[in-house]
């Protein structure tokens, strides 16, 4: 018997509670450079306990409170004809709640293939709501929820930020923090002004050019377990040159080494991305833009010659993707980098290695700080949670990085590669990348 969904009811949730009148919310500079991608959170859960009511009454009573806090989340993405650039109307519309029933018990679904499990089945996709939610009953009483955003509203610190304050409110718990949207907090100077190097690395564009991306062949979306005996390996082995690196910075190390071993031979150079939350350096201080809801993300790049890194000790590499990531890291680059997107503006900006303009290259997202076990909507928490997309063309590689729900240190880690890239992360004899399955979850 193959894997089969049945939706069951379809509601339209809207905020209750105080609301500001119905008005427009203009993107800022750093939207204009999100994409407008869909994101999707998957979270999965253990049976609810017997005395614990059926989960779909109370979850829409919930999210209709952090709508009120949230009410952007509510609204809906237009084209502005005059701007000809996308806003948000917060009018109150609504996010759309999705119930449905799986035919199999959560053991058997394939936790490796994303591509069979996701889109259509734990994923639909509504073009007309900038929030969409599913929750999925499983025979064996588990259950899943699925998050798809519009990217146009936030980035993963605004995401993560409305999934911790939905299940403070559902658990009856202080709210940690308040959502900020004022997206005017992001402003160009005048006159505006940026480095030169920052044409190189982006490009305008428009919708359709984003739907029209170049791609080589067919991209593959799976799921991994790192232990964290891997990680800890992986970053001693980065820090041999006494410089002691991040996991994050090994890890990328380790995968720009596998990487030039699954491109084509062709290619001279390769490149690595890796995507930087920018709140920590355009804030009076470290934590004035924590509760800020919208894009404060930049790009760091690497480019590497594809012989010079075969012949890299890992630790070598290391040095190069850290020295990658500190040219983004600071304030400078962010106040150029919303000037630039100034000077190009109208439309939609994007880098141009993820527009597949760059040749190959794998961006890295590092989710460390992203809530996973905190999830917890009143039915325990979650046995794994972790992010993908239904995107179908993209013209660079993603590694999405999330902590495993455990606790212990371990990653989960979901990726969009190209199939030989695949193939070579999964031969390689060190084992890093383990297919996900069920017995990692103790199902």
């Amino acid at each position: 018997m193959g894997f089969e969904v049945k939706f069951i009811r379809k509601t339209i949730v809207k905020a209750i509670g105080p609301l500001p009148d119905s008005h427009i919310l203009t993107l800022s500079n750093l939207d204009l450079l999100s994409g407008r991608f869909p994101v999707t959170y998957f979270y999965f859960y253990n049976k609810p306990q017997d005395h614990i009511p059926t989960p779909f009454p109370a979850l829409k009573d919930s999210l209709a409170k952090c709508l009120s806090l949230f009410y952007p989340f509510a609204g809906k993405i237009v084209q502005n004809s005059q701007t000809n650039e996308p806003e948000i109307i917060c009018d109150n519309s609504g996010a759309l709640l999705v119930e449905a029933k799986a035919n199999i018990p959560l053991k058997e679904l394939d936790f490796y293939n994303l591509d069979k499990s996701l889109e259509g089945k734990l994923v639909t996709i509504h073009q007309d709501f900038p929030l969409q939610i599913q929750v999925t009953n499983y025979t064996c009483g588990n259950l899943s929820m699925t998050f798809t955003f519009d990217h146009a509203l936030g980035d993963a610190s605004a995401f993560g930020r409305f999934l911790l304050t939905w299940s403070e409110i559902a658990t009856s718990k202080s709210l940690s923090g308040s959502p900020d949207h004022r997206r005017d907090l992001i402003q160009a100077r005048s006159p505006p002004t940026y480095d030169p190097s920052l044409d190189e690395n982006f490009i305008s564009c428009t919708l359709q050019d984003i739907a029209n991306i170049p791609t080589g062949n067919k991209v593959l979306k799976r799921l991994y377990y790192v232990d964290v005996k891997s990680i800890d390996s992986l970053q001693r082995l980065a820090s041999l040159d006494s410089e002691e690196r991040t996991k994050i910075e090994a890890f990328s190390a380790y995968v720009w080494k596998i990487m030039v071993r699954a491109i084509n031979k062709n290619h001279e150079k390769c490149k690595m991305g890796w995507l930087v939350d920018g709140r920590t350096r355009l804030g009076k201080d470290r934590n004035s833009m924590s509760n800020y809801i919208g894009n404060v993300i930049s790009v760091a790049f690497g480019d590497g010659d594809v012989h010079g890194l075969k012949q890299a000790s890992l630790a070598e590499t290391a040095t190069l993707v850290h020295d990658s990531i500190s040219k983004v890291t600071n304030q400078a680059h962010f106040l150029d980098l919303i000037d630039w997107i100034e000077c190009h503006r109208p439309g939609l900006m994007l880098s141009k290695i993820v527009l597949g303009l760059g040749g190959p290259a794998i961006v890295v997202s590092s989710g460390r700080r992203f809530p996973v076990s905190e999830i917890d909507f009143g039915f325990g928490n979650p046995i794994l949670g972790t992010v993908c997309s239904t995107i179908e063309k993209i013209g660079v590689g993603y590694i999405n990085q999330r902590p495993s729900a455990k606790g212990d240190g371990s990653w989960i880690v979901s990726v969009i590669l190209w199939p030989e890239m695949i193939a070579a992360l999964e031969s390689d004899p060190n084992h890093v990348f383990q297919p996900m399955n069920a017995k990692f979850l103790q199902l």
